[in-house]
């Protein structure tokens, strides 16, 4: 018989491994123009909202990043929603993709020790590998970190 599932577990600044998506899988991400939206709305994300963001990989259709509240100021679904509506805003503005829009929630994961961080990483650097991007991790050019590694 297996041990019951712990009704609370408290992490003091969890790192958060979060992926969403472009609504209807639509592929307008990975250009050098909305890629660099992204990354600059992630660069402020910490001065707007307290929120510090790790390595990141920008696919066609979807994001994945690292993230982790240092201050607590601000939920995690807090800073999801203010992300994605100014980063739909700005792209709306800047591009020509006027009707564009992030699918409804995200999916996250907390990142619990050293190994995990790892093992997310490795999965999402090969993310444009197995899309059939590129056929090295290091050949796709829409991945980084900003505030820590």
């Amino acid at each position: 018989m297996r041990p019951p599932r712990l009704s609370n577990v408290w992490l003091d600044n969890p790192t958060y491994f979060i992926t969403t998506n472009v609504e209807k899988r639509s592929p307008v991400l990975a250009t050098p123009e909305v890629a660099n939206i992204l990354m600059q709305e992630w660069r402020s994300a910490f001065e707007r909202h307290s929120w510090a963001i790790g390595r990141y990989v920008i696919m066609p259709d979807h994001v994945h990043f690292f993230c982790s509240s240092l201050e607590q100021k601000k939920s995690l679904s807090h800073f999801m929603r203010q992300w994605k509506e100014w980063t739909s805003k700005t792209i709306k503005r800047s591009t020509q993709l006027t009707d564009f829009k992030w699918q409804e929630g995200f999916v996250d994961h907390v990142l619990r020790n050293h190994e995990s961080r790892s093992e997310k990483w490795e999965y999402i650097r090969q993310n444009p590998v197995r899309a059939g991007l590129v056929e090295n991790p290091k050949e796709w050019p829409h991945k980084g970190f900003i505030d820590f590694d």
